[in-house]
């Protein structure tokens, strides 16, 4: 059996990974799982006065522990992965993306003048920087206003927290994953913008070809579960942070919308997408010293493993 340690990941980001788990198909593909906890010792606070990523950093949750050789392998969107893997010290690369596509959406408070994208013009919105909802925040907004007039600051990772600032005022808006939009909404408060994004696994030497082939495989067959009838699985978005939040505890599966889960299988990051993807960050001011994406992934273990998984 082939023990892999994992990172912590909430359903948002990686619900296939804990399907897979909970339902003994890693263990099915010869692979023991177990997980390490990333958000022991994380910044819960908003800072105002952090505006850009420009030295934060990338690790303050993700990659943490992998960073530390206490996981090998972890997920997250692939922007900020892009990012964690051109500032790695423990050999990290990416290896495919993963097989969940992340719903979030930007939201502000009941009380809001804020109606439509247009009106957060030099808005203050709170975001975690490396994290997807950073990243997916800049991309709604460059649509509808000018990049000088994207005002971003420094909020903790964690939708809880985010939701929070915005109602107490501290923030303008933010962007939140389930099922902390569903509680927003239940709250009043208003989704002004909505959007999806990919999100990567990133891996250390020892995952292998072989076994991420296997994790691979353990991984489609959740997706295929969840794709087949995913109202029983939308428990797992709040018994998650129903542990530590009564009123996440208090929501009810059929508040949560089944069109916002969006699974797929797991699969090699197309060519163009990352170049694509490489360029807009550079536009930002981000990985400033890459040469070339594919530094940031290793092709040969991401071909040969969702080959061998298909």
């Amino acid at each position: 059996m082939k023990t892999l340690v994992l990172e912590t990941t909430a359903p948002f980001q990686g619900l296939p990974e804990l399907v897979a788990y909970h339902e003994g198909l890693f263990e099915k593909e010869g692979i023991a799982v177990s997980w390490a906890d990333r958000d022991q010792g994380v910044v819960k606070t908003v800072d105002r006065g952090i505006t850009t990523p420009k030295g934060v950093d990338p690790f303050l949750s993700h990659g943490k522990l992998f960073e530390q050789g206490a996981a090998d392998m972890y997920n997250a969107c692939e922007w900020g992965n892009y990012c964690r893997v051109g500032s790695t010290a423990a050999g990290s690369r990416q290896v495919g993306r993963r097989a969940i596509v992340s719903y979030a959406a930007m939201v502000v408070a009941p009380d809001s003048l804020v109606y439509t994208p247009q009106q957060l013009a030099n808005r203050v919105i709170g975001v975690p920087f490396y994290f997807g909802t950073h990243y997916i925040a800049m991309h709604m907004l460059q649509g509808f206003v000018r990049r000088e007039e994207v005002k971003l600051c420094f909020a903790p990772n964690g939708s809880r927290y985010r939701l929070d600032a915005v109602l107490s005022g501290e923030i303008d808006a933010a962007t939140l994953t389930e099922p902390h939009v569903s509680l927003a909404e239940k709250k009043g408060c208003r989704i002004i913008s909505e959007a999806l994004f990919h999100g990567t696994e990133v891996a250390s030497a020892r995952v292998d070809a072989e076994t991420y082939a296997a994790f691979n495989r353990a991984v489609r067959e959740a997706v295929r579960r969840i794709n087949a009838n995913k109202r029983p699985y939308l428990h797992y978005f709040i018994d998650y942070h129903g542990k530590t939040d009564p009123e996440v505890a208090a929501l009810k599966v059929d508040d949560l919308r089944e069109s916002r889960l969006v699974v797929c299988d797991p699969a090699p990051i197309p060519l163009d997408e990352m170049q694509r993807t490489y360029e807009w960050l550079k536009s930002w001011g981000m990985l400033e010293e890459t040469a070339s994406p594919l530094q940031l992934v290793d092709l040969q273990v991401q071909n040969f493993a969702h080959q061998a998984a298909e």
